[in-house]
């Protein structure tokens, strides 16, 4: 689907894009033994709404963690959609259970004023942001450069959420190649449903009231997890035929992951969709069509033009093909 909604969004600077329950559940399950005994940070969350707040409140013991901190953006209303027009931040700080119920009462969880607005890039939200151990939210779409920049910055363990658009960008991408950022185990189908004031102009079926439905949104983090690790099964044989090699870039078009030969040693070009299923064991990132691909074949027509992309030509004609890893196997 086209991602109008999400494009707008972030041209507005608008960012209300809020987190279901099940799907924090559906992907945290998979990281429980990195949590304990560490401070959890949630920046970009209101404690009274924010579901990655409930999240960890309601599995503060059972995940054993020693401290979680959020962090909330000039908002006072709990309407969630506030608009964020209030000039008081807040902030807590839950330490777990006091009086043996096994839930977090409000007399537990004290909201305390920041001095400032609350965005996470100011000076009292960094010093929080130093005791947490993982960061763990779903941060501004439009700030989401700046976000990880701060998270490499001061050397933070996280699990965010962002667009697979983001794996394209001249700041993130060199962090996917060095393994220093990887995808986690992602949203079903690809897409995520978000609670949002927005209205869903989602060409895809499956509209949700109340909730605008995004494709193209996945997790990432930098915490080790069991897939990362999954060989995938090569089984396809190479033939020249079926792999061409493209016209400005020395490397063969593999258009679909499953589809990477078991017995080609050199350079191939894959889908971005090829990192839910990398594994670092066993293939090595060379580089991106973005950066590769800025050579263009010489007799290429005007209306052929566009930004750097590798080329095929088949039928008479080049074929511009959109954003490719190229890779090779270790």
């Amino acid at each position: 689907m086209a991602n109008r909604n999400l494009n707008q969004a972030k041209e507005a600077k608008k960012d209300e894009f809020y987190t279901q329950l099940e799907d924090i559940n559906n992907e945290l399950r998979h990281y429980r033994d990195h949590f304990r005994g560490k401070t959890v940070l949630c920046n970009c969350d209101d404690p009274r709404v924010s579901n990655f707040f409930t999240y960890f409140a309601y599995n503060f013991e059972k995940l054993g963690l020693k401290r979680l901190i959020t962090t909330c953006y000039k908002n006072q209303d709990v309407d969630l959609f506030s608009q964020n027009k209030s000039e008081q931040a807040v902030y807590l700080i839950y330490e777990g259970d006091r009086n043996g119920n096994h839930l977090p009462d409000p007399a537990e969880i004290g909201i305390r004023p920041l001095k400032g607005d609350g965005d996470f890039r100011s000076a009292e939200c960094i010093e929080l942001l130093k005791e947490a151990d993982i960061v763990v939210t779903n941060p501004p779409f439009s700030l989401f450069r700046e976000y990880v920049a701060q998270l490499i910055q001061y050397d933070k363990k996280f699990i965010i959420i962002g667009h697979q658009n983001a794996l394209t960008y001249k700041e993130f991408f060199p962090l996917i190649q060095q393994n220093k950022v990887w995808l986690g185990y992602g949203f079903k189908g690809g897409a995520g449903h978000f609670i949002s004031q927005y209205k869903d102009t989602a060409t895809a079926g499956d509209h949700r009231e109340g909730m605008i439905r995004v494709s193209g949104v996945t997790w990432f983090t930098n915490l080790e997890i069991k897939k990362r690790h999954e060989e995938l099964i090569l089984y396809k044989q190479y033939n020249p035929e079926e792999y061409p090699k493209y016209v400005n870039y020395d490397a063969i078009e593999v258009s679909k992951t499953e589809w990477i030969p078991y017995d080609y040693n050199g350079l191939m070009g894959v889908p971005i969709t090829f990192l839910d299923k990398y594994n670092p064991d066993q293939f090595e990132i060379i580089g991106c069509s973005l950066f590769l691909g800025t050579t263009k074949p010489k007799d290429l027509p005007k209306d052929k033009q566009g930004g750097p992309a590798f080329y095929l030509f088949q039928n008479g004609e080049y074929k511009r093909l959109y954003h490719r890893f190229i890779i090779r196997k270790k």
